[in-house]
């Protein structure tokens, strides 16, 4: 199993007793005596927080091994169900998965540890409010069974950490297209009947036209979690990046992280791919005219920086059937979004009254 060393036990002032962070207090609480105390944060030299970029070209070279692990001792595990790779406190027995429950874990260790993040967002929506939230949203889904409805499913919640990159770039684009201007002309026809009328058909002018764009990319963001289903955590950003927290291994005691699996190569990859597209998009909208073709561009990045994040979310994994479902909050936003199961009769009932519905007008409108 891969564990990282130790710099800092963050242990209750009263106790001694481990303390773990608390979304609902925004502090270390100790789970036995109840104490309250601050997560502190590295300061500047001039006592500022700062959260770092780096170097996009420098870090593809060569990532330090300072920058790499956790500050903490943590445990590894791979599931070989979803593929996820957990990594908790070693005093925290994982018995099955966090992300979809299966007990196929396996010890994971690395030839070397993970980039370490700098920076983070606090866990801020308590568990108490998560349950509620689910209960609502479960209530809202009129066509999921009845059964499904009333257990609500939520003592699996799972409060969990997930990796983002995010990544900034400076970007200078050319492009070169063909601007289209409308215009109308009036054409003869004879109608059905064989009399003569008159329409206006539409035309394109084509024109050269050339001209450059100038954007700058902040935080453009990346997933790199395997545990969570990518589209719901699609509809669950964005997630604030302009609050983040520099990273302190406090943040993330008594809480499960996710390792990421999407490494900086293939991360930087999946944000220029993004980026290119976000370029060409903007490049069509300068192009002149009501519609445009051959469309060029040639872009050129400068000051493309990185960082490494945690970001927080609670889970819900269950299995209806021989299925798997998983539900996803925002841990800072609460925004939700999940998968569920529909129950076939609701369906079919929810036709069959359209359909009626639909005969009942027919009829009416015939009388």
């Amino acid at each position: 199993m891969a564990e990282a060393t130790a710099q800092k036990k963050y242990s209750c002032p009263a106790c001694g007793a481990e303390a773990q962070w608390n979304p609902a207090k925004q502090a270390l609480v100790c789970p036995f005596c109840g104490t309250t105390s601050p997560a502190q944060v590295e300061l500047s030299a001039t006592g500022e927080e700062i959260i770092k970029e780096h170097d996009l070209a420098a870090a593809l070279r060569a990532i330090p091994d300072s920058a790499r692990g956790w500050q903490a001792r943590k445990i590894s595990v791979k599931c070989q169900s979803c593929q996820a790779i957990s990594v908790f406190d070693p005093e925290r027995v994982g018995q099955r998965c966090d992300f979809c429950g299966s007990s196929a874990l396996v010890p994971y260790g690395e030839i070397k540890e993970a980039f370490r993040p700098e920076s983070l967002l606090p866990m801020k929506i308590s568990e108490s409010e998560i349950r509620e939230s689910i209960r609502r949203w479960y209530g809202s889904r009129w066509f999921a069974p009845n059964k499904l409805k009333r257990a609500a499913l939520t003592d699996t919640v799972r409060g969990l950490y997930i990796p983002y990159w995010t990544f900034d770039a400076q970007v200078h684009a050319d492009w070169t297209a063909e601007a289209g201007y409308y215009y109308y002309e009036t054409q003869s026809y004879r109608d059905a009947n064989g009399r003569r009328a008159s329409r206006q058909v539409r035309r394109v002018r084509w024109e050269p036209a050339a001209g450059s764009v100038d954007h700058f990319f902040d935080d453009e963001l990346v997933r790199a979690s395997r545990g969570v289903h990518p589209d719901l955590l699609a509809k669950v950003e964005p997630f604030p990046t302009e609050q983040l927290t520099p990273y302190k291994a406090g943040y993330l005691s008594g809480w499960v992280v996710e390792r990421y699996q999407i490494d900086l190569v293939a991360a930087a990859q999946h944000a220029r791919t993004a980026m290119d597209q976000k370029v060409h998009s903007l490049c069509a909208q300068s192009v002149p005219g009501d519609t445009h073709r051959n469309l060029d561009v040639s872009a050129d990045y400068s000051g493309q920086t990185f960082k490494h994040i945690l970001v927080p979310v609670w889970l819900l994994s269950y299995h209806y059937g021989r299925r798997a479902f998983q539900v996803v909050i925002n841990g800072f936003t609460g925004a939700m979004a999940g998968q569920y199961p529909k129950s076939w009769v609701k369906i079919l009932l929810a036709v069959l009254a359209a359909l009626g519905a639909a005969g009942l007008v027919a009829l009416l409108m015939a009388r």
